[in-house]
């Protein structure tokens, strides 16, 4: 139920947003885009179909609704008898928008009565809610209207009363809630003897109360289940954590939620781990209130928003960047409502990200999920979750390994350590060659792995993965490249091995070079997206550690050479110096190898725990 302009500017304007250190991989093309964009306007239920709204004849826009209408509705006659047609006029000041029913005046809650037939088709268009087909009537698009005509057509078992409601958009933040039309009646039909309230009173999700002090951990694990991230922290003195807890009082649930962000919090209840099908509830900044809302989440299109009053005793609190909010709801709640019964097992999600004007943009964070499904009002525990799906965790893991630790410890033991064993041997072949042969053909294996979860795990290509995935497919190719010649490898003395030697080379330094762009790249991805700047650092300080390495032995090598050349012009061999000198050299290149593992394995670990406690 959204306009093209708010699906475009959703699909544009809600990317992660990257760090400052990194934008210098963003074109400025795409930031443009963006900045224009966030000025196109947004309006919602543009095409108006919105049967979301059949029961309460709410907008899902949350705003509050206006009182004093400007909008009435007119009848031909206020007599009818089944199988009679009755114009229906709805007329005012300018509208976009409109949403028309009838129902018993005795009880206006309760499902439309008869049926609708349109006049104009282009202003207007017929819904069916519940079991009525053509039981209300809403717009086609949003321009600019003032008058609609219709006929009601009676059924055969109508009510002795009719009353006429409707609700009337003028534009997104102005518009009135279910409003009472006339009331027409059967022939010789009494007068109507009980005429409740209508529901035609300003609705608002803002929430009324302020909260004097932010909520705290006091409790979780004992009298109520809490959600949290980082793992056990208090909200009351950390304002990096959020905080999601449920306590459950007789039939009723209260909920408070906590977290930094300038523009909402959310979570969302959930039969699997993926977004679709879910019961939401969010806390949106606007003009430096708080909107509390109930939405459904329709795969990963954006939240529709729920104006069915479910929820009460709504609070807030908006401080130093931590927005704060509580309510309570029902742990049942009535069939027609569409929510969740919260005495079941779900899966628990936690978002952010931005808002402007009230409307949500996508969150820039992976949504925490947790691990497990939990009954919120069952045993009381204080559990944690994950910003990051195993696949994706898994995905990162196996390419750090493979890139970070496998190749470059494979690269510089074929550079440099071919004379440190000249005459061992492992399965027939050397040494140096037996270690690069096992090293670069797991580096391979373990990239096939790591590329298919992914796509295992979107079902396909990601559309938001910036420069990532082009980047890591060309890896993926390179090092398939590389193994197809090395099964073709010439031998020594062939006409073509030097053509093997530099084609070998230069893909293979291709490959890590791209490699190395892919993993700063991969680490911002916003399904694994390590802590920044840390990442950033650590993979930088991982690269001079590498480089370091590798001009020592650059340096040392050349040394030896030398040393070797003087000694042959002095023509001092009759001593086998040249033995010493070897034999020296080869016992340091040993130490620097395994200096350099043990560093390499430190660097693995510690980006591997990263990717565990994401």
């Amino acid at each position: 139920m959204q306009s093209a302009e708010v699906r475009k500017w959703n699909e544009i304007a809600q990317r992660a947003p990257v760090s400052p250190d990194k934008m210098m991989l963003q074109q400025s093309a795409v930031i443009l885009a963006v900045f224009s964009i966030f000025l196109d306007p947004v309006a919602g239920y543009a095409n108006g179909k919105v049967t979301r709204a059949c029961s309460s004849m709410r907008p899902q826009h949350g705003h509050q609704a206006q009182d004093s209408p400007l909008h009435n509705v007119t009848v031909d006659s206020h007599i009818f008898k089944p199988g009679d047609r009755v114009k229906v006029t709805l007329s005012g000041s300018r509208f976009e928008g409109f949403f028309l029913q009838s129902r018993d005046p005795e009880n206006l809650d309760g499902d439309a009565i008869g049926s609708f037939t349109l006049i104009d088709t282009e202003k207007s268009q017929l819904l069916t809610c519940g079991n009525v087909q053509d039981s209300a009537v809403s717009h086609t698009s949003k321009s600019r209207k003032t008058q609609i005509e219709v006929y009601w057509n009676a059924p055969s078992n109508a009510p002795q009363h009719i009353q006429f409601l409707f609700s009337v958009v003028e534009k997104y933040k102005i518009y009135w809630v279910k409003l009472p039309g006339p009331i027409i009646s059967q022939t010789s039909a009494p007068p109507v003897t009980k005429l409740p309230k209508t529901t035609g009173a300003p609705f608002t999700s803002e929430a009324q109360a302020h909260l004097i002090k932010p909520f705290n951990s006091t409790g979780c694990g004992v009298s109520k289940f809490c959600v949290t991230n980082p793992s056990l922290c208090d909200p009351e003195t950390d304002s990096h954590c959020f905080f999601l807890s449920f306590k459950a009082e007789d039939d009723s649930v209260l909920i408070e939620m906590s977290g930094p962000s300038e523009g909402y919090i959310a979570f969302a209840l959930s039969h699997d781990q993926w977004m679709g099908g879910d019961d939401a509830y969010l806390c949106v900044v606007e003009d430096q209130h708080i909107q509390i809302n109930p939405a459904y989440l329709s795969g990963r299109a954006y939240p529709e928003m729920d104006s069915e009053p479910v929820l009460r005793d709504m609070a807030w609190r908006l401080a130093d960047g931590v927005i704060q909010c509580s309510f309570r709801r029902n742990i049942h709640l009535p069939t027609y409502k569409s929510r969740f019964d919260l005495d079941h097992p779900y899966y628990i999600f936690v978002a952010d990200g931005e808002a402007r004007n009230g409307l949500i943009s996508r969150h820039h964070l992976q949504p925490l999920i947790t691990s497990n499904k939990y009954v919120v009002v069952g045993f009381p525990e204080n559990v944690g979750g994950s910003r990051s799906p195993l696949l994706i965790k898994a995905h990162g893991a196996l390419m750090f390994v493979a890139w970070m630790t496998l190749v470059s410890i494979g690269v510089l033991v074929a550079r440099f350590f071919k004379p440190v064993w000249p005459d061992g041997t492992i399965f027939g072949e050397k040494i140096w060659f037996q270690v690069h042969r096992i090293l670069m053909v797991s580096t391979v294996l373990l990239t096939c792995t790591a590329f298919v979860l992914p796509f295992l795990y979107r079902g396909g290509w990601s559309k938001r993965a910036g420069y990532h995935p082009y980047i890591g497919s060309i890896v993926m190719a390179l090092a398939l490249i590389q193994l197809i010649m090395a099964v073709f490898r010439p031998p020594p003395d062939s006409l073509r091995r030097p053509l093997f030697n530099w084609a070998h080379w230069s893909t293979g330094t291709t490959a890590r070079i791209l490699a190395v762009v892919a993993m700063f790249l991969g680490m911002d991805v916003q399904a694994l997206n390590l802590p920044d700047p840390w990442d950033t650092y650590m993979l930088t300080g991982f690269i001079l550690w590498h480089v370091s390495v590798d001009v020592l032995l650059e340096i040392h090598s050349y040394c030896l050479i030398n040393k070797a050349e003087v000694f042959d012009d002095d023509l001092v061999e009759i001593l086998n110096p040249l033995s010493s000198v070897g034999t020296k050299g080869h016992s340091f290149k040993k130490v620097v190898l395994t200096v350099y593992i043990c560093g390499n394995l430190a660097f693995l670990i510690t980006f591997l725990a990263a990717i565990y406690q994401i």
